[in-house]
């Protein structure tokens, strides 16, 4: 069997309140992101304390998460259309390297 080909792309995971979750999968949809994954209802503790996850039909005040591999010409977009958002809401973005193996699943 042949050793397996990776290719270098940029990891976006963006943690915002479950209220402005549409806000970040438009951003990512204009941009042409092939897919992401969405994790509701986080707990975690950040510069605005402690945040309860698991709240009783209320998901927009839990905090949701989008993941997403793209490359790194889209991060960058991604970036510049999420920046004027972090200023007026809470949220946190966090652009790691990675590496993939079917790069077309990743570019569109």
């Amino acid at each position: 069997m042949k050793g397996l080909t990776l290719y270098p792309m940029k990891k976006v995971e963006i943690i915002v309140r479950g209220e402005d979750l549409s806000f970040v999968l438009d951003l990512l949809e204009r941009a042409n992101v092939s897919g992401y994954t969405i994790v509701h209802n986080l707990s975690g503790k950040g510069s605005h304390g402690f945040h309860e996850g698991h709240l009783l039909f209320n998901e927009e005040d839990t905090l949701a998460m989008v993941v997403s591999v793209m490359p790194e010409e889209k991060a960058r977009s991604i970036l510049e259309g999420f920046a004027p958002f972090l200023n007026k809401h809470s949220g946190v973005v966090f652009v790691s390297d990675t590496m993939v193996s079917r790069i077309e699943k990743f570019k569109r």
